[in-house]
């Protein structure tokens, strides 16, 4: 295997809090083991257009509480055409990088797994996603900061419900996942969790927020995934004023407040150690991998499982997030 002297790190996709300090302990590692770094700004796009800077380590000063990503990120459709990637390899070559690290969800990873199949690049990547729905790793770069963002706006929110007898539907990220929306629920002692992987009946809901109502609780949080197979928190929302139209009702979308924000320190400490073992595994030989941490340990995941295969969510937790409402 050919020596690897510059190692090139993008971010790609959707941004997380923590990116930031996953690329320090890129170039910090990588600077340790002697190797040069190439950032490639907005992800494979920079890869097309030959967005490349280098970076030491005074590059990545102060860079570790700042929430987004310094190399920008996009979402490159272009990438999944050949011509596309047999460009972005020429440039790769005619930058003499022997190795990259991306840093993204399973879209950006697809794009992993063709350069390291199609061209033979060594290319590790890191699990950067806020919606922590990656398959091979516990917890991903970003998810618990959402959850913390998404906590503090709902304890907001429950001041205001007590205070008029409102109940207030949040809607949180998770297209797909409902991972955001049932740590928060647990999180902030909601009365009810909407999230896609558990079907949710309009009719029950009502029935509960009457009982409840019996019991004198007259303000409530219902915390719904954006991806809720009943529609936005909005759609909820109306469907139960239709049934219950003496409840006062009130729709919050925290949206993308969500992606942004100073990473917490869990979100900090996961990615300088995932992004500090990208760079081990390459200069080890590993390609074609996911870098995770599972029960405390580092992993690794091949790229097509990573990204064709969802982590489940735990549906123990479920339960007891139903049982903690009641």
């Amino acid at each position: 295997m050919k020596k690897i002297k510059t190692i090139g790190v993008l971010t790609s996709g959707g941004d997380a809090p923590g990116m930031n300090a996953a690329i320090r302990a890129v170039v910090r590692t990588s600077t340790y083991h002697g190797c040069h770094v190439l950032g490639i700004q907005r992800g494979f796009t920079g890869l097309l257009e030959n967005l490349f800077i280098p970076l030491q380590n005074h590059s990545v000063a102060q860079k570790i509480s700042l929430g987004g990503t310094f190399l920008k990120s996009s979402r490159c459709p272009e990438f999944k055409t050949r011509k596309a990637r047999s460009a972005a390899w020429q440039n790769i070559q005619l930058q003499g990088i022997d190795a990259l690290v991306v840093i993204g969800g399973d879209g950006s990873f697809r794009g992993a797994d063709l350069l390291v199949k199609e061209f033979g690049l060594p290319v590790i990547g890191v699990p950067g996603t806020i919606d922590n729905d990656i398959y091979g790793t516990d917890y991903t770069i970003g998810f618990d900061t959402a959850v913390n963002t998404a906590v503090q706006a709902v304890d907001k929110l429950r001041d205001t419900a007590d205070s008029h007898n409102m109940v207030f539907f949040v809607e949180v990220m998770g297209r797909d996942a409902g991972f955001i929306a049932l740590n928060t629920s647990i999180s902030t002692g909601a009365e009810a969790t909407m999230i896609p992987e558990v079907q949710t009946d309009i009719g029950k809901l009502c029935e509960y927020l009457e009982l409840e109502r019996r019991k004198n609780k007259t303000s409530g949080i219902i915390i719904v995934a954006e991806g809720e197979e009943q529609g936005s928190a909005s759609a909820v929302a109306a469907k139960v004023k239709e049934r219950l139209p003496n409840y006062e009702t009130r729709v919050t979308t925290l949206g993308h407040v969500q992606r942004g924000g100073s990473p917490t320190a869990n979100d900090r400490v996961l990615a300088s150690i995932l992004g500090h073992d990208a760079v081990v595994a390459l200069l080890d030989g590993k390609t074609g991998m996911m870098v995770g941490v599972v029960n405390n340990q580092t992993v690794f995941t091949p790229f097509h499982e990573a990204y064709s295969r969802h982590r489940e969510i735990n549906k123990r937790w479920v339960n007891i997030a139903y049982i903690l409402s009641l």
